[in-house]
């Protein structure tokens, strides 16, 4: 443990998404979840996977039977659980014995370093609290088990009784651990405290390495101060060779260290070696990947990996990146596999537009009335209240209807929206449902489809999809996956402006259209109209009918 050496300093991830992240608020993972995931970091490159308490679930307990016939092919799968009962024998402990089943050649034990938890939770002594953490970790090494020690609320036991907090580790260590891992349990420490305890604890530590020199430090914050990141970061500055946290940082209360961006600090800025390089421009395709899995919206401006983390708005940002990079981006996007994103608002300038185009497939020029066409029209827009920098579908629509390179896949001729509420007694919530009926043209045909729906935009949604995917049979893997409504000006009451994003998907795909009237509806109306049409725009080349070519091709713009 060489405090401040980071030049080939390896530091081991260890991940514990599959068990404390997923005792996130509105987190539940399947077994296949849990697979999906496992496998994905393992391909990645990370060291250690916590795969659950085997015998608290049953879901725990198939991951582990899972992986014994298709095993991970690098990471080392873990199972966690807690030192034995006050009062038992390890050997006597029947929690030990689905452990053991897992087939895990890794355990995470963890055990009490506060003496008020040791008191208070679970209501014992001191030395008995020191005989179950002996007791436990020498009857796992006794069956050939690697243990991992998890000191929990280490820096809180250590703040309130250091001399006792210390005994709980170097009690772990002479029973036959190989790390020892101090836990913020409660996400209270901040930073001088991290660096000033960890310190401490590894020239502690080093004290005791010649009777057991192969004795390894590891850390595992929470985020209850916002400081999990960074206090993992200076945790490994002062020795510390492990760093315990999760994907996205998801985890109880206010969540883990963020893996995603405890790595891109360690390794880019700092020089330690997490991952191969190879690995690390899939971090964020994998952040996104899991985001899916957990059926979380991705944190957008989440630091390296998030969409908006190389995203430039301002005009003058926007043009001295276009010169230098470096000029309002810390690192290269791409060496995590994310990448620089322009964004167009009222407060963009025409190098946002141009590089917007290009990015869409079309050259333009400054020179180009179309540039300064699509520049007006944007402002224009958007002081009416549209907000394309969340809507880039529905900005690439509005390029194309300048560059004469829209489509019309179908036109919309009208619609009628008639709705039933029901409220048997005053105490009953009312339900409603709703009916909508909507007139296309899909070339010179014109379609009349009704269809029923939870509520009028659900119902407009359907009818205008039954309308058209005898057309166009994509039309049946697109859904809305998302649906934001904005009040623009609540001054104006029933009357004022509404502002609509949606979003949609084709499984594999997102995209993100705008709608604005006064009429919520008509303004959910343009919205999801305008998320079918793009998501068709994805298809054309696929679509072999003359329906989606019904336009013509400006090769002056065309890339």
């Amino acid at each position: 443990m060489n405090a401040n050496s980071s030049e080939t300093s390896q530091v081991y991830l260890y991940d514990t998404t599959l068990r404390d992240g997923a005792q996130q608020e509105g987190i539940s993972l399947s077994v296949e979840d849990k697979l999906k995931i496992a496998r994905l970091l393992d391909k990645l490159g990370f060291h250690f996977i916590e795969g659950g308490w085997p015998g608290a679930n049953p879901k725990d307990a198939q991951f582990f039977e899972s992986l014994k016939l298709d095993p991970l092919q690098s990471a080392r799968v873990v199972a966690f659980c807690s030192t034995r009962r006050p009062g038992l024998n390890a050997a006597e402990e029947r929690m030990f014995d689905p452990i053991l089943l897992s087939g895990a050649q890794w355990i995470t034990l963890f055990g009490k370093s506060w003496d008020l938890q040791v008191i208070e939770g679970l209501q014992t002594t001191l030395q008995e609290n020191l005989a179950m953490i002996e007791d436990s970790i020498a009857f796992l090494t006794q069956q050939d088990r690697h243990v991992i020690y998890d000191a929990e609320h280490w820096f809180d036991g250590y703040k309130s009784n250091p001399v006792y907090a210390l005994k709980t580790i170097d009690t772990a260590i002479a029973a036959g651990a190989e790390w020892v891992v101090l836990c913020d349990t409660n996400g209270g420490t901040l930073p001088h405290e991290m660096a000033a305890i960890v310190t401490d604890v590894r020239q502690h530590i080093q004290t005791l390495q010649s009777a057991h020199p192969s004795i390894r430090l590891g850390i595992h914050t929470h985020n209850d101060s916002g400081m999990a990141v960074a206090n993992s970061v200076i945790a490994v500055q002062h020795g510390v060779e492990m760093v315990q946290g999760t994907v996205n940082g998801y985890g109880e209360r206010c969540g883990n260290a963020n893996l995603c961006t405890v790595i891109p600090n360690l390794q880019i800025k700092l020089g330690y070696a997490c991952l191969e390089s190879a690995q690390l421009t899939e971090l964020t395709p994998a952040s996104r990947l899991v985001s899916e899995i957990v059926n979380l919206a991705p944190n957008e401006h989440a630091p390296f990996v998030g969409a908006s983390a190389f995203a430039h708005k301002g005009g003058i940002h926007v043009s001295a990146v276009q010169r230098n990079p470096l000029t309002y981006e810390h690192i290269d996007p791409t060496a995590l596999g994310n990448k620089r994103r322009i964004v167009v608002s009222e407060q963009s300038g025409i190098s946002n537009v141009l590089e917007k185009a290009n990015h869409f497939g079309f050259w333009l020029e400054k020179t180009d009335p179309a540039s300064r066409q699509i520049l007006q029209q944007l402002k224009q827009l958007e002081s009416e209240g549209y907000q394309f920098e969340a809507a880039e579908a529905s900005f690439e629509l509005l390029i194309r209807e300048a560059l004469n390179q829209r489509p019309i896949f179908f036109e919309l001729k009208g619609f009628d929206i008639y709705c039933r509420g029901q409220q048997k007694s005053s105490s009953d919530l009312l339900s409603s449902s709703a009916t909508a009926t909507v007139k296309v043209a899909v070339k010179d045909q014109e379609m009349l489809t009704a269809a029923e729906g939870n509520g009028p935009i659900s119902a407009l949604d359907a009818a205008l999809r039954k309308a058209l995917v005898g057309f166009y049979p994509v039309i049946a893997d697109f859904q809305l996956t998302d649906y934001k409504v904005r009040i623009l000006d609540g001054r104006g009451g029933t009357s004022a402006k509404t502002r609509v994003l949606v979003e949609s998907s084709n499984g594999r795909e997102r995209w993100a259209t705008v709608g604005v009237s006064a009429n919520i509806i008509e303004a959910s109306y343009q919205a999801v109209a305008q998320g079918i049409e793009y998501g068709l725009l994805q298809y054309r080349s696929q679509l072999h009918n003359d329906l989606a070519l019904s336009c013509s091709l400006s090769p002056s713009y065309a890339r």
